[in-house]
């Protein structure tokens, strides 16, 4: 009797873990969660937990909750690749990541095969989703999108100035520079130096004499926040008297702890922030009582999320391939950014890129803020 009364028990308990464990949809988020580019791994994490929890805490998707899982790809393309997998092992169904391009795009191949949809909140390279596969989604704009807008700003606002394009080699950093490269010389201007450095170089001193003796004025980087704030200190340290323009890779305030007073100026290109979207006001609120700035990607990780939830309650089913023909076919789905659509290959439709500047804000220290701000 007593064994009988265990094994009832026992057979409970495993119906019941097995019922909340299939209950569960599981969402991996993928990012550089430690190095470098920690900062930003931060900000995919903090934004699709918090949507993931405030989700839940509406019902979940179609009746069942989201449970997130993390993945650390280190900015390295084949530790993304081990994350994938591990995904895949995982039982994921839905990715929120990768940040960098060179990580998303061979990872998604990965999940493409594994039934598995992705959603970048920072990948901005073309190639992401102009490969044909189902499953590659992202919130953010691509680099053919704001490199155009880039080089028309540099074109119109700096027309004597000697300009050189600097990236850093990567699927990013060169295809965004290159992007920028080409609107550039599209209306009439020609760089006078064209250089690509390698990612955690520390030391630019070579480059910036290169510049100096060129006349170099501006400086277009194609690459994220940990190289451009050295160079724009030791630019600075060195007599180098010209501005630094970039693209959204810079989007991080570490990038003034790095650089410094001579961050004051910088120029970035970068969506219209949500953060000063009034209908996310209690939103805002809620990431800084947890101790949390929700700057530059946390609102698009968030939004990540609600648009996998709105193409499952669109379609009616979590399955990640119903979803994605969904997301593609029956939005727009409400989100932080907006409404959110999404065309055939996955691209948003979203408002355009607009024009940053470094400068000290009502509480003194650096960040960007949009031109036309007081």
């Amino acid at each position: 009797m007593k064994k009988s009364l265990l094994s009832a028990v026992a057979l409970t308990a495993m119906v019941a873990f097995s019922g909340n464990a299939w209950a569960d949809i599981i969402v991996g988020v993928a990012g550089p969660l430690t190095g470098p580019n920690a900062a930003f791994g931060a900000q995919l994490q903090k934004g699709a937990e918090q949507a993931a929890a405030d989700i839940n805490a509406a019902g979940g998707i179609n009746g069942e909750q989201i449970k997130v899982v993390l993945g650390d790809d280190v900015s390295d393309p084949k530790q993304g690749i081990s994350v994938a997998n591990k995904f895949a092992a995982d039982g994921v169904k839905f990715v929120i990541g990768h940040f960098n391009s060179g990580v998303s795009i061979p990872a998604s191949e990965v999940y493409a095969e594994n039934g598995m949809l992705e959603i970048t909140p920072a990948a901005t390279n073309p190639k992401f989703t102009e490969r044909g596969l189902w499953n590659t989604f992202r919130t953010c704009g691509r680099d053919d999108q704001q490199g155009a807008i880039a080089g028309k700003y540099l074109a119109d606002h700096f027309k004597d100035a000697k300009i050189a394009v600097i990236h850093d080699k990567t699927p990013y950093g060169q295809g965004l520079a290159d992007e920028t490269k080409k609107s550039l010389n599209a209306a009439g201007t020609t760089e006078v130096l064209y250089e690509g450095i390698n990612v955690g170089d520390k030391d630019f001193s070579a480059l910036i004499a290169k510049m100096k003796e060129a006349g170099v004025t501006i400086i277009y980087w194609g690459g994220l926040h940990t190289e451009a704030g050295l160079i724009i200190r030791q630019a600075a340290d060195q007599g180098l008297k010209a501005t630094l323009v970039s693209g959204d890779g810079i989007v991080s305030n570490e990038l003034a702890s790095i650089a410094g007073d001579a961050v004051a100026g910088t120029l970035n290109t970068f969506g219209p922030d949500p953060t000063l979207n009034p209908a996310n006001k209690d939103l805002v609120a809620k990431f800084k009582a947890a101790g949390f700035n929700p700057e530059a990607y946390t609102l698009y990780s968030y939004a990540a999320l609600q648009s996998i939830a709105g193409g499952a309650k669109a379609a009616g089913s979590n399955d990640a391939e119903a979803v994605a023909a969904a997301m593609k076919a029956k939005g727009p789905f409400p989100t932080v950014l907006g409404d959110m659509s999404f065309d055939e290959k996955g691209d948003p439709k979203l408002p355009g890129y607009i024009m940053y500047e470094w400068k000290k804000g009502p509480d003194g220290k650096y960040s960007y803020f949009p031109q036309d701000a007081k």
